[in-house]
């Protein structure tokens, strides 16, 4: 069986109702925003694609109780407005439900960028990972981790060209960003690891 190397499940609220955003090689598609709330009370706003035929046999309606599953995508906004680069989730399916929050992510890929590690003024670890993960067809999406306390010193010794599994949750995050012309508050887009492995050669 072939191994899934990007697997996302949300539970939470549609924020918005569906909009369109644009046509692909194989058809159309809308977004959506999703609250998902962590167990601090934190809302995290999450994008949502969905194909059109996937919408005309659901009803999403603002304020519906869903679970989605799917798949991680990333593209890089070069209008200057809003994040560099946004995290989206290709729905593969979509459900109603009445269940508890819930924001699971399991990535598995290759590092592409040195890992930066840092300490906050209180004297946390953190390790910034950039993962691509490849999709078919030749194609790669390249997804921010964020990695904390012994688990960022250790991945701070890997190396670019590293295999490494995470398992974790897709967050939002808001930040202010000094212009010329004023301060302007962005939020982006990363995937918080609660567990990280790095893989050797004899994994699959």
């Amino acid at each position: 069986m072939e191994r899934s190397n990007d697997i996302v499940r949300l539970c939470g609220t549609l924020a918005e109702e569906p909009k369109w955003s644009h046509e692909g090689r194989d058809g159309s598609y809308y977004k959506f925003p999703m609250e998902v709330v962590r167990l601090s009370g934190t809302a995290d706003t999450l994008n949502i694609l969905v194909s059109r035929k996937m919408m005309e046999r659901t009803e999403l309606k603002t304020g519906s109780r869903i679970i989605v599953t799917g798949e991680l995508r990333s593209f890089n906004n070069r209008s200057g407005d809003g994040p560099r680069l946004v995290l989206t989730v290709l729905a593969r399916t979509i459900e109603f439900t009445e269940d508890r929050d819930e924001n699971s992510v399991f990535l598995s890929g290759t590092i592409c960028k040195k890992p930066n590690f840092r300490e906050t003024p209180m004297g946390r670890k953190i390790c910034d990972i950039m993962l691509a993960v490849n999709r078919r067809y030749g194609r790669s999406d390249y997804i921010p981790i964020i990695i904390w306390g012994a688990q960022a010193e250790m991945a701070s010794s890997w190396q670019v060209g590293d295999k490494i599994d995470i398992w974790g949750r897709m967050q939002s995050r808001s930040y202010i960003k000094s212009l010329p012309e004023g301060v302007l508050e962005k939020t982006a887009y990363e995937v918080s690891a609660a567990e990280v492995v790095k893989r050797t050669e004899g994994d699959r």
